[in-house]
């Protein structure tokens, strides 16, 4: 009963997520933002609602504070994988060969936030009672970089506001709705999503009972899949629109928001020591979400022959290899 669940859940999760990018993208356009800047900030805040919903029960409520980051952390290895999943849509070449170079910023900021997830982990009980207020220095760090990051990201989209008007004009026409409809659907589809997530964590927290699977390889594998279908559903649209470069800012987008997300678990603990409850595996996983952001860089930077005869190109496997083999090292060390 509780798979069929899982599968009701996730297909509802799919159907809000696909809604909430759509209507999303929508206002971009009634609003004259660039799809680039919203792909990176608007829609992949709100495609992440899933794992804030989910977290936060599972941290306050469900006092599984592994699951709710297992979950992050496993939707930024699933949401590196994506990547790969858009490779294989975007035909022909390398899809990272087409995007602009600003993706760049986005990846290493994603490194940076990752870099200090892994150093909560790893610093030690000691360590995590200096905060204010019981909000640890680590999560007060990862909002300020977030923070300074979104400002960052904004600049650059305003520098090339040129080019996202071109891209815009030809990514779609959203003449026939309304703005009006636009914002009545987009906060019905973000309360779905919140509602759906919350009930999300309430099966993973059973799932990972019934198993005898650990918190952290359920929240890794099983939540971190289904919280992400949003980003695949609103990632793969932008693909079939020729929106690639929203495409990717959703992906990389996403994994920003999903670390500063950690920080607000910390609030929701309530207990001040989040981090320090948190095992290797979080640790293991948040390391190979940099490393696979790195190969990301790497092909973003490295342009040279932007057509392959492949279905797949060297970055897509590669990134499809690392998050197996991440998911079963995950698997091993639960």
């Amino acid at each position: 009963m509780v798979w069929v669940e899982f599968v009701v859940c996730a297909a509802l999760i799919i159907w809000a997520g696909s809604l909430l990018s759509k209507y999303g993208d929508v206002l971009a356009d009634k609003t004259g933002l660039g799809r680039a800047w919203v792909g990176a900030l608007l829609i992949a805040g709100v495609t992440s609602l899933p794992e804030l919903a989910s977290g936060i029960s599972a941290v306050a409520w469900l006092k599984q504070p592994n699951l709710a980051a297992g979950a992050i952390l496993g939707s930024c290895l699933f949401n590196l994988m994506l990547i790969a999943v858009i490779d294989l849509a975007y035909q022909p070449g390398r899809v990272l060969a087409q995007t602009h170079d600003g993706h760049i910023l986005s990846s290493g900021l994603g490194i940076l936030l990752l870099g200090l997830v892994a150093m909560g982990v790893l610093m030690g009980t000691p360590f995590h009672g200096a905060g204010v207020f019981g909000f640890s220095l680590i999560s007060i760090s990862i909002l300020v970089v977030y923070a300074l990051g979104a400002r960052m990201i904004s600049v650059v989209e305003q520098a090339r506001q040129v080019e996202v008007l071109d891209e815009e004009a030809r990514a779609g026409d959203y003449a026939h709705i309304s703005a009006a409809k636009a914002y009545a659907f987009f906060i019905l589809s973000a309360l779905a999503v919140v509602g759906l997530g919350i009930w999300l964590s309430y099966i993973g927290d059973r799932i990972a009972a019934t198993t005898s699977l650990s918190a952290s390889f359920v929240g890794n594998l099983f939540l971190a899949a289904s919280t992400s279908l949003p980003e695949i559903a609103s990632s793969l649209a932008a693909i079939r629109i020729g929106a690639i470069d929203m495409a990717v800012a959703n992906v990389l987008g996403s994994n920003l928001f999903n670390v500063a997300i950690l920080s607000i678990y910390d609030i929701a603990d309530g207990r001040a020591n989040f981090w320090a409850s948190l095992t290797e595996a979080n640790g293991f996983a948040a390391i190979m979400t940099m490393m696979m952001t790195g190969v990301v860089i790497v092909s973003l930077m490295y342009r040279i022959s932007p057509k392959t005869p492949y279905r797949l190109s060297w970055d897509g496997i590669l990134l499809l290899a690392m998050y197996i083999g991440s998911m079963t090292m995950l698997y091993l060390l639960g």
